[in-house]
């Protein structure tokens, strides 16, 4: 559980170290901050990755071991960890949703249409999952079918 929690908060820290050394905004884009101005770190007016890191690094530590437990236990095989391998794919396709509803209209045509790619990216990959699932279980249930059927003594009249 712990390295799971180390895991996610060194990949928080990580992403806004690189985010800092390439600050480019693409064209038509805005400048976003996900934490408010009263959180940030750095000094009044000025926005920086101090903020960002503390808050985003805490909450990475503290929900990673539960995180990691969930991603443990999608591990399961068959229809015992098939709900919890759907939370990726749940997650992508609610949070671009959130982002078409909300942004969609401030930041252009190219935006919603990486949103509802991704939209159905997520629902190609849940489809993909319940059928592998399913085969898998089909596979399992024919091997057992035919070792019963092996181990069974032959009748003879």
């Amino acid at each position: 559980m712990l390295l799971a929690s180390l895991g996610l908060a060194i990949g928080v820290v990580t992403y806004y170290l690189f985010k800092d050394m390439n600050p480019v905004i693409l064209p038509g884009m805005k400048p976003v901050t996900s934490i408010p101005d009263e959180m940030e770190v750095g000094a009044p007016g000025h926005s920086s990755s101090e903020g960002q890191i503390l808050v985003w690094g805490i909450a990475a530590f503290v929900f990673g071991a539960p995180l990691g437990l969930v991603g443990n236990v999608a591990r399961i095989p068959g229809f015992g960890g098939l709900p919890f391998r759907l939370l990726v794919p749940l997650i992508a396709f609610f949070e671009a949703t959130q982002r078409l509803n909300a942004e969609a209209d401030s930041q252009g045509p190219v935006f919603a249409m990486t949103w509802n790619v991704i939209r159905v990216a997520a629902c190609v990959a849940a489809v993909a999952l319940l059928g592998h699932t399913v085969w898998s279980w089909r596979v399992r249930r024919g091997r057992a079918d035919e070792r019963t059927d092996v181990a069974a003594p032959s009748r003879r009249p």
